[in-house]
C-alpha cells in the first residue's frame, strides 16, 4: 500500500522461524496474509505490516495513512509478538521510540443514558470524540472501567510498544462490541449481558451505569464486518451485539442463516436486514451458557455441507470456541479466509 506514515521495528525471539509461523498461522483470520519465503505481508484496513527474517531476528516495515493507525498497528503487533514468544527471552525494539503517553485510539466517553432491551441484556448510550471511527476498522473496543469510585487511571504506551495497563482493581478493561454508531449525534450504543457473579465489572458498570459516568474507549478492532454473499452466523447472547450488527449491515442479495444461543423466549431480538435472513433461535431453558455443547454441534452439523465461499462466524465462550476453531482448522481444513471463530468469554 501507499502510506505517509512508516515505522520500522526489530524483534530478536528465540526461534525467528517458529514466530514467523505464528504469525502467519494466527492473522490469517483477522487480515489478508501473503507469505513470500521468509516474508509475511499482513494488509488490513488500517495499514500493513511486511516481517522478515534477517540474521536471526525479524526486521518489521509498518505503513499506514495515519500516525493514529500506525500507532494501533504497532500496539496489535507489539502485543501478538510477546504473547508467541510466551516465557522465552524476547526483545522489541522501534525505530522512533513510543511517547509515554495515552494511546492513539483512546478516547473518554461519557453515559447519556441507558435502558434493558431484554431481561438480561442491556443497552448504555454514550457520547464521544470522533465516533465515525467506530463505524469502520472494527466492530470490538476495549472499555475501560474505573473502579470502586476512585478517580479515573488510564493507560499508557511503553517503550516497547504495548499498552501499559492500571492494575484491573483501579481501572477494569473489557472487550465489547459497538452496537449502532450515530456519527450525526456523536453517539454510540454498547450492549452488556447482565451476567451474575462477583468479579464482572462489565455487567455491573452495565447494570449501574447512569448519566455522567465516565469511561475510556479503546478501538476499534478485532475483526470488521464478513464480506461474503454467504454467511452462517452462530453466537451466544454474548456475541448478539456483533451478529445482528453485521445482519443490519448486509446488503440486498446477500444470504445469511443466524443461529442465536440465548436462554430463553424472553431473550430473543428483532432481526432486520436488506439481506435475506434465516432466523434460528435456541434456547437452553434454565441450563447455564456455554454449558450445553449445543452450538459446537451446530457446526459440526452444518460445516460439512459448506464450502468457501460460504463464511462461518462464531462468537461463544472459550472452551467452545476452540472446539470449534479446531474442528474447522485441522479436522474439516475449511477456508481460512472464510471462518471467523472468536472466544468472547470464559467460564
Amino acid at each position: 500500500m501507499t502510506a505517509q506514515f512508516r515505522l520500522s521495528g526489530t524483534a530478536i525471539p528465540a526461534d525467528a522461524r517458529h514466530m514467523l509461523e505464528e504469525i502467519a498461522e494466527h492473522f490469517a483470520e483477522h487480515a489478508s496474509v501473503t507469505r513470500v519465503g521468509e516474508t509475511v505481508h499482513l494488509e488490513h484496513e488500517i495499514g500493513a505490516a511486511d516481517i522478515s527474517i534477517a540474521d536471526g531476528t525479524l526486521a518489521i516495515e509498518l505503513a499506514s495513512n495515519s500516525e493514529d493507525e500506525l500507532t494501533m498497528i504497532r500496539t496489535v503487533l507489539a502485543e501478538h509478538l510477546f504473547h508467541f514468544a510466551g516465557e522465552e527471552k524476547f526483545e522489541l525494539t522501534w525505530s522512533e521510540k513510543p511517547k509515554p503517553a495515552l494511546p492513539g485510539n483512546m478516547r473518554l466517553a461519557t453515559v447519556t443514558g441507558a435502558r434493558n432491551i431484554t431481561p438480561h441484556m442491556r443497552r448504555v448510550t454514550f457520547t464521544c470524540p470522533d465516533v465515525q471511527d467506530f463505524e469502520k476498522g472494527g466492530l470490538h473496543v476495549r472499555l475501560l472501567l474505573p473502579q470502586n469510585g476512585g478517580a479515573p487511571v488510564w493507560p499508557t504506551v511503553g517503550g516497547d510498544g504495548r499498552v501499559q495497563w492500571p492494575d484491573e482493581k483501579i481501572t477494569a478493561v473489557r472487550i465489547y462490541t459497538i452496537r449502532r454508531v450515530d456519527a450525526a449525534r456523536g453517539e454510540v450504543d454498547i450492549d452488556f449481558v447482565l451476567h451474575e457473579g462477583e468479579t464482572m465489572p462489565g455487567a455491573i458498570f452495565g447494570a449501574t451505569a447512569v448519566a455522567g459516568d465516565l469511561i475510556g474507549i479503546m478501538g476499534p478492532g478485532g475483526g470488521w464486518m464478513p464480506e461474503a454473499a454467504d454467511l452462517i452466523l452462530a453466537g451466544d447472547e454474548t456475541a448478539l451485539p456483533a451478529m445482528l450488527r453485521i445482519i443490519e449491515a448486509a446488503p440486498a442479495g446477500a444470504r445469511i442463516r443466524f443461529f442465536g444461543e440465548v436462554d430463553s423466549a424472553a431473550e430473543e431480538q428483532a432481526v432486520s436486514s436488506a439481506a435475506e435472513v434465516e432466523t434460528v433461535w435456541l434456547h437452553r431453558n434454565g441450563a447455564a451458557a456455554g454449558s450445553t455443547g449445543g452450538l459446537v454441534r451446530l457446526i459440526r452439523e452444518l460445516a460439512p455441507q459448506c464450502a468457501a465461499p460460504v463464511f462461518i462466524w462464531v462468537g461463544c465462550e472459550k472452551a467452545e470456541a476452540v472446539a470449534i476453531r479446531e474442528y474447522l482448522k485441522d479436522e474439516l481444513q475449511y477456508d481460512r479466509q472464510c471462518m471467523r471463530v472468536g472466544s468472547y468469554w470464559e467460564k
